[in-house]
């Protein structure tokens, strides 16, 4: 008999959340939260920044905006998580990692030990066609991916 721990066996103890400031993200990481809480395990939000190739844009200026998004994020989740204070604790943290959307996530998955990976359904029509972030996490086949609309 294997007595070895295998991650996500009793129940998730990490439970990744995607966001990026759209409402379907926002929705991700409630419900994220709500399983955390239901679960006593570690919300690990993360927000991925996008890295623009360079001489696709000036620098600096793109940077300040993903930069200003990562501190709008953290100040909107503090606010969240203070209105609910003594109602619902839920451990979390907030981690920003670079590159597309879907490498990010799969990083930041890796390096956090995630159960599980919670994203907000693609908010843009190409995604239709081409496939989400959520469509490649599920294909992925590594974690359980929850895709809330």
């Amino acid at each position: 008999m294997n007595t070895e721990f295998e991650r996500g066996t009793d129940g998730p103890k990490v439970i990744l959340a995607g966001v990026d400031g759209s409402e379907s993200s926002l929705r991700a990481a409630a419900y994220a939260a709500g399983l955390a809480r239901r679960q006593n395990a570690l919300l690990a939000l993360v927000y991925v920044q996008p890295v623009i190739p360079a001489g696709a844009a000036l620098g600096a200026p793109v940077a300040d905006t993903t930069g200003e998004i990562a501190e709008g994020l953290v100040a909107e989740i503090r606010a969240s998580a203070e209105r609910l204070k003594g109602i619902y604790e839920v451990r979390w943290q907030f981690h920003t990692f670079r590159g597309d959307p879907y490498a990010g996530l799969v990083s930041a998955a890796d390096e956090l030990m995630a159960d599980a990976v919670v994203v907000g359904a693609s908010e843009q029509a190409g995604h239709r066609i081409v496939g989400s972030v959520a469509i490649r996490l599920v294909k992925a086949g590594r974690w359980p991916v929850t895709v809330v609309p």
